[in-house]
């Protein structure tokens, strides 16, 4: 054979290999994904997207972040938590009073949101030990309200019903203002966004995720082989409220308006719903679930005439899925994906084994 096709030939056979390789990675799809979210940002300053597709889509990705931090809680920890919305609009009240109202740095404003994230996450983590199911989350519930209230009634901090808005902000080495089409803050969301699931997908593939399932699975079982369930559900909390804390950081400078409104019993019941719908043990199931809850309908049911008429048409389809999903596929759609994957794959096998049968016989293999 000539060297030169045959070198070629070798090149072609590694650079399949390499891609096999590299795509099969468990931090291939998270990548990717940071890719595709950059990419439309790109194509919107080309003009090819419209801004009001990406100022749509920007807040799906900062609440597909809350997704995250309460897939760790409810997937893998176990623990039902009806508190999210208020301890994501506690974080956007936080930088909104330092830099607004007291004009001081974002970075120690961030500082101080993450701090009281954390010391948040601990109390409700402590009443975890006592409290479970049905109670906590109705705990979690009670919290988040007090904290709705405390939004509302602070006017001099928070500046109640009508909302806290600034019209232009300095954070980390660049101004943000309303007017901005294309906000810098989108590539920073991006950014948390990816080293969130990277990092969410390292613990749960670590002996602390495995932990965590455990504790789901069973708290007796999981204490007789010596896991802590103080630690654990500490650990739990703490995460999905740190999490929940950065995502209310990264919507007050996107959007640089926090409303009371915005954080009620709804928003935690939505994050809830997307993470049930998607899949409660994959980051890309809940990722579907929180664009088929937060983003379908101003994405693509609003352009369609009975959705644009009819504009609550959607949470009827919503509920529909949810039942749908807990009634025959409890792993969310995700586990959907995967049963028309094998469906297909058989499908494929089914139609080739019967060509081959019909153009060489039924004992090709035998014979061969």
């Amino acid at each position: 054979m000539n060297p030169f096709r045959q070198m070629i030939l070798d090149w072609i056979t590694n650079t399949k290999k390499t891609i096999r390789r590299l795509s099969t990675h468990p931090l291939f799809g998270i990548l990717l994904t940071g890719a595709l979210l950059f990419m439309i940002q790109i194509l919107g300053i080309a003009g090819i997207i419209k801004p009001s597709t990406i100022n749509l889509l920007s807040p799906v990705i900062m609440f597909y972040l809350v997704a995250l931090g309460f897939m760790l809680l409810l997937g893998y920890a176990g623990l039902a938590s009806l508190g999210t919305a208020g301890f994501v609009g506690l974080s956007a009240y936080v930088i909104a009073h330092i830099v607004g109202n007291l004009g001081m740095s974002f970075i120690l404003a961030v500082i101080v949101a993450v701090a009281i994230s954390i010391i948040l996450g601990v109390v409700v983590g402590f009443i975890s030990l006592r409290i479970e199911g049905m109670y906590l989350a109705i705990i979690t519930l009670g919290i988040s309200e007090i904290l709705v209230e405390i939004f509302r009634k602070f006017t001099a901090v928070t500046r109640g019903n009508q909302g806290f808005s600034l019209f232009k902000m300095n954070a980390l080495f660049f101004e943000l203002k309303q007017t901005d089409r294309f906000s810098m803050s989108y590539y920073v969301i991006v950014i948390v966004l990816v080293i969130v699931m990277i990092l969410t997908v390292n613990l749960i593939n670590s002996p602390t995720g495995r932990g965590m399932l455990a504790m789901k699975n069973s708290t007796s079982a999981a204490q007789a082989m010596g896991i802590s369930l103080l630690k654990y559900r500490l650990l739990a909390f703490v995460l999905a409220t740190v999490i929940a804390g950065l995502a209310g950081i990264l919507y007050f400078m996107n959007k640089l308006v926090s409303h009371p409104s915005t954080w009620g019993l709804a928003f935690s019941l939505n994050i809830l719903a997307a993470v049930v719908i998607g899949g409660m043990k994959s980051i890309y199931g809940v990722m579907a679930g929180t664009f088929i809850v937060f983003g379908m309908n101003d994405l693509i049911l609003k352009r369609m005439p009975f959705f644009s008429n009819y504009s609550s048409a959607y949470l009827i389809l919503n509920g529909a899925l949810i039942v749908l999903v807990v009634m025959f596929y409890p792993g969310g759609i995700v586990r959907l994906f995967k049963d028309l994957r094998n469906g297909l794959t058989k499908l494929f096998r089914f139609i080739k084994t019967t060509w081959k049968e019909y153009r060489y016989g039924k004992d090709t293999d035998q014979t061969l």
